[in-house]
C-alpha cells in the first residue's frame, strides 16, 4: 500500500475512522468523505488509486457516486453493502464497480481485497498467443485493453477485462472455477466461486448476441468455463 492514495466514503464516522487507521497503518495515504457529494469532490481533486464506497448514504448514494466516478476514471472501486445478493452485484457491475464487501467485515479481509484489486488493476494481461481476437463481430485487443462488439466499443471494468483476457488466452480449454479465481482474483477469493458465475454472466450480457444462448463464453457444468472462438 506504500504510496497508494485511498479514498474512503462512508457516513458511519466510527467505521470511517477504523478504515482510515487500517489503510494508513498499511502505508497508504487515506482520504475520507462522509457522503457521496463530498466523496465526488475529493475524488475530482485528489484522483485516488482506489475508492471504497458505502452503498447506502444520504443525498447522493453509493450507486450514483460510483456511476459519476466512472464517467471520467477507471480507478478501482470497492462497494460496501449490507446485502450480498446477485441483484446487488449486477447493479454495481452495471455502473462500474469492481468488487463488493459485505458489512460487517473484518479489517484484514477488506485490506486483502483492496490489495488484490490494486494488484490486478495494475498488472498487464498475462502473456499468451492470443493478443488480438477478431471474428467480425467481437474484437478484443489485449495490449490496448479494447473490446468492441459489432464495431461499438464496450466498457469493461478491470476485473471484467482480466476475466475475459484469461479465458481468451486459454481459448478452447476448460478453466475450472478455482483456476479462474486464482488467475483473475487471487488467493484472497479462493472460496468465492459465486464471483465467477456473476461476472461471467455479466460479460455475456455485454458480449454475446444472446446471453441465454452464448457462443463465446461457454459453461462446462460443475467444472468451469471456456472461451470458444468463432
Amino acid at each position: 500500500m506504500d504510496g497508494k492514495k485511498i479514498l474512503v466514503v462512508d457516513d458511519d464516522i466510527n467505521l470511517l475512522q477504523t478504515m482510515k487507521f487500517t489503510f494508513a497503518r498499511a502505508g497508504a495515504t487515506v482520504l475520507t468523505a462522509m457522503d457521496g457529494r463530498e466523496g465526488l469532490h475529493r475524488f475530482y481533486e485528489e484522483r485516488p488509486d482506489l475508492v471504497i464506497l458505502d452503498v447506502r448514504m444520504p443525498d447522493i448514494d453509493g450507486w450514483e457516486t460510483c456511476r459519476q466516478i466512472r464517467l471520467l476514471s477507471n480507478a478501482p472501486i470497492i462497494m460496501l453493502t449490507t446485502l450480498h445478493h446477485d441483484e446487488e452485484i449486477i447493479r454495481g457491475l452495471d455502473i462500474g464497480a469492481d468488487d463488493f464487501v459485505t458489512k460487517p467485515f473484518s479489517r484484514d479481509v477488506l485490506l486483502a481485497r483492496a490489495r488484490a484489486l490494486l494488484r490486478r488493476s495494475e498488472a498487464p494481461a498475462e502473456g499468451g498467443q492470443e493478443a488480438i481476437y477478431n471474428d467480425g463481430y467481437l474484437t478484443i485487443n489485449l495490449a490496448r485493453r479494447r473490446v468492441q462488439v459489432a464495431g461499438e466499443p464496450i466498457q469493461l471494468t478491470a476485473t471484467e477485462f482480466r476475466l475475459l483476457a484469461v479465458l481468451l488466452q486459454n481459448a478452447g480449454q476448460v478453466l475450472t472455477y478455482r483456476t479462474i479465481l486464482e488467475k483473475v482474483w487471487g488467493w484472497e477469493y479462493y472460496d468465492s466461486v459465486d464471483y465467477v458465475h456473476v461476472y461471467l454472466s455479466h460479460l455475456r450480457r455485454k458480449l454475446e448476441r444472446d446471453p441465454r444462448n452464448p457462443h463465446y463464453l461457454l459453461t462446462e457444468r460443475g467444472v468451469g468455463y471456456r472461451f470458444e472462438k468463432q
